[in-house]
């Protein structure tokens, strides 16, 4: 789980009722925002610090700036726009698709600001998103970078689908491909056909595009594996509509696996998963293609926190205890909640010095942590058993791990016992 800055969503408009619920659905995905009523103290917020505001929702017609003002003046800044407005006519709209926005909305139903919070909510997350643009044109890919980029979005590019191939294997984390039909060496379709064989639609969603005059040219690309399709030369407004929502789709997908595997709280995989995945891991390491510790993590005097500060308290200590477990594991293994206080670790590993010095490393950065909560500072120590010897099953090997924590508990806590 990836750590985001915090930043924070300006609001510009005269509208108490809006502002009101804006704040709400914003604050529901732990989104801060602040407000501003009038052109004026929307300038007195930008005079300091205008970095924090990552993206500004504003309204077109303010008392003071009747006429779009507050839109000339925020770009200054560089900051991602969602205009608010009551009407729009042909003109004012295509202005305000000549100044590079992220959106506008027409505020004529109060269910629209659920839509302007869920593009606010993409804005937040797009940096941490990849997307590959393929297109053997430089001025296609050019334009098309340049809408995303105001968007916000991790950008990637390739002049054909060779080389977006090449592309994809070195970022398997992409989110979204973009890609030209017509192209040498490699055309889309048979990109797409091929990025198929790996990646399913509901891991990486592909837009198809293309300006040959062929009306079953969609049919095919959607058939060969794109999710979507857009002929060329495009509105903008259908680029962005179909661009943010095969990226919300793939997100909401992630986030109902995620939800299925994964502990609410922590972040961290829960036990199910582990099972799942360590019998994997078990297994691979019985065959000899890597050795295996599995280590149990129990907070020690974990009660006492819970009754002392509250359990509030208690689960900002688990979240602290998680994200450093889930830092020292990374990708070399699994960190998981068991339940409670206690927590589960397999890692991979060459020797076992490697293994003594992690969780020797692990128990220090713990006891070293000073946990703000409310108007005082909570530390915590962890007892942490360490099996390495390969058995008979997984089961045996956390069985294993379990009675080092306890003879760790017995010797006075805070201690790793391998």
């Amino acid at each position: 789980m990836t750590k985001i800055k915090t930043q924070v969503a300006l609001v510009v408009d005269d509208s108490k009722t809006i502002n009101r619920v804006l704040q709400s659905q914003l604050d529901g995905v732990n989104i801060h925002s602040e407000v501003a009523k009038t052109l004026h103290h929307a300038k007195y917020l930008l005079s300091s610090n205008p970095e924090r505001f990552f993206v500004a929702v504003l309204d077109l017609n303010l008392p003071d700036a009747p006429s779009g003002e507050v839109v000339e003046y925020v770009r200054k800044f560089n900051i991602p726009i969602i205009i608010l407005t009551g009407n729009l006519n042909d003109n004012v709209r295509q202005k305000m698709l000549n100044e590079n926005l992220v959106d506008y909305v027409l505020k004529r139903n109060i269910s629209e600001i659920g839509y302007v919070v869920q593009l606010v909510n993409q804005i937040y997350h797009n940096p941490f998103r990849k997307v590959l643009v393929v297109d053997d044109s430089i001025t296609t890919r050019a334009l098309i970078k340049k809408l995303l980029k105001v968007h916000r979005y991790s950008l990637l590019e390739a002049c054909d689908g060779k080389q977006g191939f090449k592309v994809l294997k070195e970022n398997p984390d992409i989110t979204l491909i973009i890609t030209d039909y017509n192209m040498p060496l490699m055309n889309g379709m048979e990109m797409i056909e091929k990025i198929r064989r790996k990646y399913s639609r509901e891991d990486l969603a592909i837009v198809g595009m293309s300006n040959l005059d062929d009306k079953n040219l969609s049919t095919k690309l959607l058939k060969a594996g794109a999710n979507d399709f857009i002929f060329k030369p495009f509105e903008v407004e259908e680029f962005y509509c179909r661009i943010g929502q095969n990226v919300e789709m793939t997100s909401k997908i992630k986030q109902i696996r995620d939800s299925a595997v994964r502990d609410f709280l922590t972040g961290l995989y829960n036990r199910r998963y582990l099972f799942e995945e360590g019998k994997k891991l078990f297994s691979d390491a019985k065959k000899g293609n890597f050795q295996l510790a599995t280590a149990v993590i129990d907070a020690d005097f974990f009660k006492n926190i819970n009754d002392t500060y509250g359990h509030e308290a208690g689960d900002i200590v688990l979240i602290e205890i998680s994200t450093t477990l889930r830092e020292a594991i990374s990708d070399n293994g699994i960190a998981s909640r068991f339940g409670g206080e206690e927590f589960v670790c397999l890692f991979k590993h060459k020797n076992k010095k490697v293994v003594n010095y992690l969780f020797e490393s692990i128990r220090k950065k713990i006891a070293a942590l000073r946990i703000p909560v409310a108007d005082n500072m909570i530390s915590v120590t962890v007892s942490i058993g360490v099996s390495t010897k390969i058995g008979d099953s997984l089961e045996n090997m956390l069985k294993d791990a379990d009675e080092r924590v306890y003879q760790a508990k017995d010797n006075g806590r805070n201690q790793v016992v391998f």
